[in-house]
């Protein structure tokens, strides 16, 4: 004897994707959705820009870069430029008056 034959199963509805943000919150205003990132893959480069405190920075851009990509790259830059700062303020021989 064979098993009953049964119906098969429709697909389940696909899953909608949500495109990803391209505006961020500041690091140095700390403004919500002041930061704009635009990617220009022919150029290989993208530009973010703060629209409260006119804060830029500039990165290249490989296929797969997205905006969140650049934003990442920005607070990475901009936690080693104040580390360095920090750096240059250590070393630098402290002048006393006599």
């Amino acid at each position: 004897m064979g098993k009953r034959k049964k119906s098969s199963r429709k697909p389940g509805p696909t899953r909608r994707k949500e495109p990803l943000e391209t505006t961020f919150t500041c690091i140095f205003c700390n403004h919500d959705k002041s930061v704009n990132v635009k990617v220009d893959r022919k150029e290989g480069l993208a530009q973010l820009q703060c629209r409260v405190c006119g804060q830029r920075y500039q990165g290249k851009v490989n296929h797969l870069t997205e905006p969140i990509d650049v934003y990442s790259e920005w607070i990475d830059a901009a936690d080693a430029a104040q580390k360095e700062v920090k750096d240059v303020r250590r070393s630098a021989p402290s002048v006393s008056r006599s």
